[in-house]
């Protein structure tokens, strides 16, 4: 029996500092509609960027994990996935306030109460899912960290990890999917630092809104009250005690918290493949490197698997859909800039078409002469043109109606075109029409070659006619 995909049924909102910034920034969770996937909104800046959390835009921290794109960039949100992921959410958009996500208490204990409070809400598609095939591994270069990942029916987590101190010198925790409390076992961990660290991040212009009500300091020396007082002004206690290896008298919520939430920080950084994962992780001292260099090598297990799927089975001499007259009929464009012959499937969310590509275009003349080779910027333009025929067929009279692409994202060309090749095109909706603007995503194959992708189309339908 399938899984669908499930968001949240309201929004809330949580407010606090930001771990290394010390800033004071409000996350907003909202609903978000299917295969949406978590995205994070900069409400701060002009525009109010979005940035995919996905391993593609990883940026690699001292202590945290960062996303990228454009210029902009979002920290420390590996707890707030950790609860979207253990929570079951598949679709949930982000805005924020700021450059951080709030640190709160150090786990995602609170991200995962504001769920439950407000409930999910399960929606049509079927959840998306990354299954394991075949091995998978990082390890770091000094052999110390290693995160490998295997196939298995669930997800399951077996986790380690091994300090050179008599306070925490080795610990295990274990996850699976289909037994383990996640709001109760997990989420509550709280994330720890070694008191010998705390003053070279700070020193690094790190953690400057870390104190001792979001992390568990571990105290693995001797002491003096000197030195004890000089922490407790540091960090604005009026008095601070060591107990057991652990400033100021906190108390463990499990004896293994600092291995679960190790583990906690695994299943935030991993969701960044942006699936729901079957398989079996073997991690070995992990960290946010590691967990995000496997989730990159996920993501890209995943695209390839994406273009196996999408490669349109078509058969090129069969009769279309559309001939080359019905296509002019819809499109405004005309010789020699029409670049579509055919149209073999439309539906609400896909369309296949064709350019058959000649020794006689007119292009040929002066790009390549010598060795004759299509424009990269012509393969996207018939793309767009075939998505242009997808998003007219949204309408009921499409002959009174023009699309203008507003945004085109993520083009990547694998493979030349040459004359005596037919260009297949297939072009898949991700998101659902808003005020006239739709969102596409587009292939270009060779035969069974993929030869060109875009990862975003996005273009608006505007009434031209009356």
């Amino acid at each position: 029996m399938s899984v669908k995909q499930r968001t949240l049924k309201s929004e809330f909102s949580l407010n606090g500092k930001g771990l290394h910034t010390g800033k004071q920034v409000t996350a907003t969770f909202k609903p978000a509609e299917e295969n949406f996937g978590y995205r994070i909104r900069r409400m701060d800046l002009e525009g109010t960027p979005e940035i995919p959390a996905l391993a593609e835009y990883v940026k690699l921290m001292d202590r945290a994990s960062c996303l990228e794109k454009d210029g902009v960039c979002v920290f420390t949100m590996e707890h707030a996935m950790a609860a979207l992921y253990g929570s079951g959410i598949d679709n949930c958009l982000i805005e924020l306030s700021g450059e951080e996500f709030p640190i709160l208490d150090g786990s995602a204990k609170y991200y995962v109460e504001e769920i439950e409070k407000v409930g999910l809400e399960e929606q049509k598609a079927d959840r998306r899912y990354f299954t394991v095939k075949e091995q998978m591994e990082f390890c770091s270069e000094d052999g110390q960290t290693k995160i490998t990942l295997l196939p298995d029916t669930d997800y399951n987590i077996n986790l380690v990890v091994a300090y050179d101190s008599p306070y925490l010198q080795m610990q295990y925790a274990t996850y699976s999917e289909q037994v383990t409390d996640f709001a109760k076992e997990i989420a509550p961990c709280r994330t720890f630092v070694f008191l010998r660290e705390l003053e070279m991040l700070l020193q690094h212009n790190l953690i400057k809104g870390g104190d001792l009500d979001n992390a568990i300091v571990i105290v693995d020396r001797e002491i003096s009250q000197e030195e004890v007082n000089r922490l407790a002004k540091l960090f604005n206690h009026d008095s601070i005690e060591v107990k057991q290896g652990i400033l100021n008298n906190l108390d463990l919520y499990f004896d293994n918290e600092p291995a679960r939430h190790k583990l906690l920080d695994v299943i935030g950084d991993l969701s960044l493949c942006g699936r729901f994962i079957k398989g079996r992780v073997i991690a070995e001292r992990p960290g946010h490197k590691a967990n995000t260099s496997l989730a990159k090598k996920m993501c890209k297990a995943i695209t390839q698997a994406e273009r196996e799927d999408v490669r349109p089975d078509v058969d090129t001499t069969a009769e279309p859909l559309m001939d080359v007259n019905k296509v002019r009929a819809l499109l405004p464009h005309r010789p020699p800039f029409l670049l579509v012959d055919k149209i073999y499937e439309v539906t609400d969310d896909i369309v296949i078409g064709c350019k058959n590509v000649t020794m006689n275009e007119p292009f040929f003349v002066g790009h390549f002469p010598e060795e004759p080779v299509m424009p990269g910027v012509l393969i996207v333009e018939a793309m767009a043109q075939c998505g242009g025929i997808l998003v007219l067929n949204q309408v009921e009279d499409p002959e009174n109606y023009s699309t203008y692409f507003v945004k085109i994202d993520g083009i990547k060309f694998r493979h030349k075109v040459v004359p005596g090749d037919t260009l297949v095109f297939k072009l898949v909706k991700i998101a659902p029409i808003r005020r006239g603007i739709v969102t596409m995503r587009g292939y270009a194959f060779v035969g069974k070659t993929l030869v060109c992708e875009v990862g975003e189309f996005m273009a608006q339908v505007a009434k031209t006619k009356k």
